[in-house]
């Protein structure tokens, strides 16, 4: 390196071994290349070898290089402060290398500490990582890049790795450092824009952002850590550095048999939960539980109940709680509202210990716009669109992922693969994804930029989730994917390789939006609506279905479900009563949001505890009961869940008596002759003598009445038992001549062959 005179005054009579401008960019923090002046390097003295130590140390008054070659104690050599701001530059005569050392330094009140030059150290990512996280293929990008516990070279610290290719330096910072960007500025890697730095002696917990100042507009902003595992509870924005493999895992007997308890011939009912709400604390002001606390109660409440798996509201960290988890901002951290990384794990490790399956919300359709977090990242649109009219969702005031941009793809995949791995969640149910599909969703003309073929379809997007899709599976196979599409797109639960998403399984909203439609209206005119009921087996075969009764059916005015019900409060409890037992009998995987299976009367509140003190009336106590006979039944038996998506699996006895509103079918499992019969009477009238037609003889067992007292119901039904007629009736050879309780479901089993 070449000398100059025009350096600032130092503290010696020696003169910097470095150019003035490289000492102004270093102590205003602008270095594009801070390891290009800071740390060893080799320099020429009077024709001898030398080698220069520069410190960027703000605080010290005096600081020594503390030479190890020779072990401890160690050798100090003076460093001459090259700069007021504090560069020091210490000279280690006689050497064409550098030697162990570190760093002793001095403040102005004769306090003295030693440290480890973070500059000491060379590059920490292999050449292979940074070209395949600049090639954006980097599936595991996750134990790359944002900080990571790590030794290098026998010394413990963390190592810190963020993309900003626009920036003209990157630092981190954090309360280690008074949150001086001059302090720790990172290497850069090249034209990758990947900038990376080995601090020594940092310790979990440590909290820390990236202080980024753009090659534009002296863009300065202090951001979170995109791939950060941990944050401080909000209001708080800084991200928390974790070791989030320390944990040890216990669920291997779950791991192990997980395939086989989530195939699609499997019975999979889904209770979905939004952990600030489902129950807080009675003391403390109603606070949150832990994650640790609610991962006890809710396992034995969800095995009592008997669901087989529990779906979460996105518990990446987010900002608003009136966001219920879907503009999240920290995409590998979970929600530090109810504990860390490690009691996050212990709440998955715990529910499948008790054999429950753990599925969480994703959210890889928009973003919000905090300022700590990804938006306007390096000083430009590095995650998002620039356009609006393909960077906004204007309805949510939330940005889009820039689909086609691959270094965003990378980071969104490997989210994905992050959750499934790392904490070892079953299954990801993709929201919004009808909003990724269309470049027109949810605007006016002019208002959206059509592809490159002119069409409507978001092709990127289209993209991203097969390839999404594929490497979920490919890396993880037995865990579920679950779309949340409520349009006609089609293919979305087929294999990528007949052209379709990839996902396992889709939420039917048609069907969920007609039945609640249907229930809505007074008894008496549903004979009116029947069509409502009978539609959804036009196309209940065309996808992979999910029957969701989801959060977003009980709140914004919509009511909760009992409070949908029509007429008096028997009729509404009994309605609610049908409803659920015609979700779990009709073809498709189940879902009922919490609340739904004891009979919330008030619209969900995301800051308030479900009411469970409604569990002390008898009407609820029997649609809580009823929810777990269900779920029993439905467990037990295979006709209810092995042919959810093939036509095989299902039969009409009775779609057309709309005048009556009754409907009955036949549900069938892989097995000949494993039969249930289902029939549903859809008003407050008790019927008598009603004929349905079988395709057997012989007896037939009454499993399950809604109407049961047991459950709140008149008692009304079949004594248990009925004996099939030899008659013909609806072109069937037998019928049974059932008593319908009102506003009520039975399943009857056959017994045996006539």
């Amino acid at each position: 390196m070449s000398t100059t005179a025009s350096s600032p005054p130092s503290s010696s009579n020696r003169t910097p071994t470095i150019h003035a401008s490289d000492i102004e960019h270093i102590v205003h923090a602008n270095h594009w290349d801070p390891f290009g002046v800071l740390g060893p390097h080799p320099v020429g003295e009077n024709g001898r070898p030398a080698i220069a130590i520069r410190a960027m140390l703000p605080d010290a008054s005096k600081a020594w290089v503390l030479d190890l070659s020779d072990g401890e104690p160690g050798r100090q050599i003076a460093m001459d402060r090259i700069h007021p701001a504090g560069l020091f530059e210490g000279l280690l005569s006689g050497r064409s290398s550098a030697p162990p050392y570190r760093l002793v330094v001095e403040n102005g009140e004769g306090h003295s500490w030693q440290l480890v030059d973070p500059y000491r150290f060379g590059q920490i990512l292999s050449d292979f990582d940074v070209y395949l996280l600049g090639e954006g293929n980097h599936l595991r990008s996750y134990d790359k890049l944002g900080a990571h516990v790590r030794e290098v070279d026998g010394i413990r610290g963390v190592h810190f790795a963020v993309w900003a290719p626009n920036a003209q330096r990157v630092s981190v910072v954090g309360n280690f450092n008074h949150w001086d960007g001059r302090r720790h500025p990172m290497r850069n890697l090249g034209p990758t824009g990947l900038w990376e730095l080995f601090i020594p002696d940092l310790q979990p917990g440590e909290v820390y952002k990236y202080e980024i100042k753009s090659r534009y507009n002296d863009y300065l902003v202090t951001k979170a850590d995109p791939y950060g595992f941990y944050a401080e509870r909000r209001p708080q924005t800084a991200s928390i550095v974790w070791d989030i493999d320390r944990f040890r895992w216990e669920d291997g007997e779950w791991m192990a048999r997980r395939a086989e308890r989530q195939a699609l011939d499997a019975p999979i009912s889904v209770y979905e939960v939004h952990l600030g709400s489902w129950r807080r604390r009675a003391e403390e002001d109603g606070g949150y539980l832990s994650y640790r606390e609610l991962a006890e109660q809710l396992a034995a409440y969800v095995s009592e109940m008997g669901f087989t798996h529990v779906e979460l509201l996105p518990i990446s960290e987010h900002p608003f709680d009136g966001s219920w988890g879907y503009q999240p901002v920290g995409l590998y951290a979970p929600t530090s509202r109810f504990g860390s990384p490690d009691d996050f794990a212990a709440f998955v490790d715990t529910l499948h210990r008790h054999g429950i399956g753990v599925l969480v919300d994703w959210v890889p359709a928009h973003f919000p716009r905090d300022q700590h977090g990804l938006g306007f990242f390096d000083g430009t649109h590095l995650y998002e669109h620039e356009d609006p009219r393909l960077g906004e969702h204007r309805d949510w005031g939330t940005k889009i992922y820039n689909y086609g941009r691959s270094e965003v793809r990378n980071y969104l995949l490997a989210n994905a693969l992050f959750w499934l791995d790392k904490y070892h969640i079953d299954g990801l149910r993709v929201d919004a994804v009808a909003s990724m599909l269309y470049l027109d969703y949810s605007r006016n003309p002019g208002e959206w930029i059509p592809n490159a073929f002119g069409g409507n379809e978001n092709l990127e997007a289209i993209d991203f989730l097969k390839k999404f899709n594929e490497a979920a599976h490919a890396q993880f196979p037995g865990i579920l994917t679950i779309a949340e599409e409520s349009t006609a797109f089609p293919g979305v639960s087929r294999p990528t390789y007949i052209g379709g998403l990839g996902f396992s399984l889709k939420w039917n909203m048609g069907w969920m939006n007609d039945t609640l439609r249907y229930f809505s209206k007074d008894p008496i005119y549903r004979k009116y609506e029947h069509g409502m009921l009978t539609f959804s087996l036009v196309y209940a075969f065309s996808e992979n279905f999910m029957l969701p009764l989801s959060h977003d059916e009980v709140v914004h005015g919509k009511r909760a479900l009992l409070d949908k019900m029509p007429g008096d409060q028997w009729q509404k409890v009994a309605n609610l009563r049908l409803l659920l037992s015609y979700q779990w009998t009709h073809p498709g995987k189940k879902l009922l949001f919490m609340g739904g299976e004891f009979g919330q009367w008030r619209e969900w509140n995301e800051s308030e505890s479900l009411d469970w003190h409604l569990l002390q009336w008898p009407d609820h106590q029997g649609v809580q009961r009823m929810v777990a006979d269900l779920n029993r039944i439905y467990r037990s038996e295979p006709a209810l869940h092995q042919i959810d998506f093939e036509w095989q699996g299902f039969d009409w006895l009775e779609l057309h008596d709309w005048e009556n509103s009754v409907l009955a079918y036949l549900r069938k499992g892989k097995t000949p002759g494993d039969e249930l019969v289902v029939v549903c009477n859809f008003t407050p009238c008790l019927r008598e003598g009603y004929r349905i037609g079988v395709p057997r003889g012989g007896g037939y067992r009454e499993l399950f009445n809604s109407d049961a007292s047991f459950y709140g119901g008149s008692n009304a039904g079949n004594g248990g038992y009925l004996e099939a007629i030899p008659e013909h009736h609806a072109g069937r050879p037998y019928h049974l001549r059932l008593t319908l309780p009102p506003l009520a479901a039975v399943i009857l089993k056959p017994q045996h062959d006539a």
